[in-house]
């Protein structure tokens, strides 16, 4: 796969997941957690705003990726 696809479905994606990921964790935050001690509040909202660190950054360690010998390419 060519590195410009790769890129395209990679910021498809990301774009995807980061909208989901936001909505999960608004619904969460605006559910049981408003009435957790503040403590456990500031412990979800750390690793909920640093956990999509995680699978983003693997998503655009494969977007990077150069591409591959192949005899197709063109010159």
């Amino acid at each position: 796969m060519q590195a410009r696809t790769r890129k395209l479905i990679g910021t498809i994606v990301l774009l995807v997941f980061l909208v989901v990921y936001a909505g999960a964790v608004a619904a969460i935050s605006a559910g049981r957690i408003t009435l957790a001690p503040p403590w456990a509040q500031l412990a979800f909202f750390v690793v909920a705003g640093l956990l999509w660190v995680i699978p983003a950054g693997l998503l655009i360690g494969w977007m990077q990726r150069p591409d591959g010998p192949t005899s197709l390419k063109r010159r």
